[in-house]
């Protein structure tokens, strides 16, 4: 399931490790506002930032929240689908601007237009605030499109903490929610919040996330004793509405076993899904492309063809 780590992630992992041990060292008390600034400090590694024909910034608004997005179009001018994007960072940290340059990218692979969702994070607003927010834009996509059109397919998509996003909107989908959504893409997902999987060990020590940072990235999430079981896509509901999904993995990503095995699930259930594994990468990979371009390029190509395929 895993190969020999890329050797050009080497410096980058020693690095890494050398900052979580001095940190364990000098008795660092982890906090929002440092994991925010660092999880920031990674778009000094992803420096490609395509230019696109249509970037706006708009306020999704409903009776219950108001969510910030920003819409991108490759090709404004055309009625065309809808990929609804939700950003990785432990329900914690990211926000559009850091995920503007692979938002650019998502849309001009699979040539749709795309909005991307600054949803609540915790512990400010903890679970399930982040979900609603989803759901809203869901639900109300359409009023935050104009003057783009949209042939009414919605795919939607997110890595890590946003792959949970999304497949939590499958799970409400599969248990009988109105939610109009095509196909889903799980990049790196979260999807076991009870951290039960083999994976979780075997890859939770020295390859960038680690066990003890996915645990209180969940703690955070997590403030009011909810049964993290129960809010797990893993599992929840898995059945045939639940819409064509492409699985995505990394070798040494401690949440890759989870999304193994939620693929055979979707499998079993006679759910259409594809997995594509990158086995010599690591978690959030997307998000340090200067340092493996040719790996993001074929994430990027593979989630375009996905999407296109429809």
């Amino acid at each position: 399931m895993r190969g020999q780590l890329a050797p050009h992630l080497q410096d980058f992992i020693d690095s890494v490790n050398q900052l979580i041990l001095q940190a364990k060292n000098d008795g660092v008390v982890p906090t929002p506002e440092m994991a925010r600034e660092k999880l920031a400090a990674l778009s000094s590694l992803n420096t490609s930032v395509p230019d696109i024909s249509y970037s706006e910034e708009r306020m999704l608004v409903t009776d219950e929240t108001s969510v910030p997005v920003r819409v991108y179009s490759a090709n404004p001018n055309d009625s065309l689908p809808v990929v609804i994007y939700f950003h990785g960072g432990g329900h914690m940290c990211g926000d559009v601007e850091l995920y503007d340059p692979m938002c650019r990218k998502i849309a001009l692979a699979s040539e749709c237009h795309l909005i991307s969702v600054d949803y609540r994070l915790s512990p400010e607003f903890p679970y399930p605030a982040g979900l609603e927010d989803a759901k809203a834009v869901v639900q109300n996509y359409q009023s935050v499109l104009s003057p783009l059109q949209s042939n009414e397919r919605v795919i939607i998509a997110g890595d890590s903490a946003g792959g949970a996003i999304c497949a939590s909107l499958s799970m409400a989908k599969a248990n009988g929610e109105e939610l109009k959504i095509d196909q889903q893409v799980l990049i790196y997902p979260s999807l076991d919040y009870t951290l039960s999987q083999p994976s979780i060990e075997e890859n939770g020590t020295g390859y960038f996330l680690e066990k003890p940072r996915i645990q209180w990235y969940f703690d955070n999430y997590f403030l009011n004793n909810e049964d993290r079981k129960l809010a797990s896509p893993l599992f929840g509901t898995i059945n045939e509405k639940i819409p064509n999904t492409l699985v995505v993995t990394a070798g040494y990503d401690p949440l890759r076993d989870e999304a193994l095995a939620y693929s055979k699930l979707l499998q079993g259930a006679g759910v259409e899904n594809q997995h594509h594994q990158f086995k010599h990468m690591i978690h959030a990979f997307m998000n340090i492309e200067d340092l493996v371009p040719n790996e993001c390029a074929e994430l990027f190509e593979t989630i375009g063809q996905f999407i296109k395929q429809g």
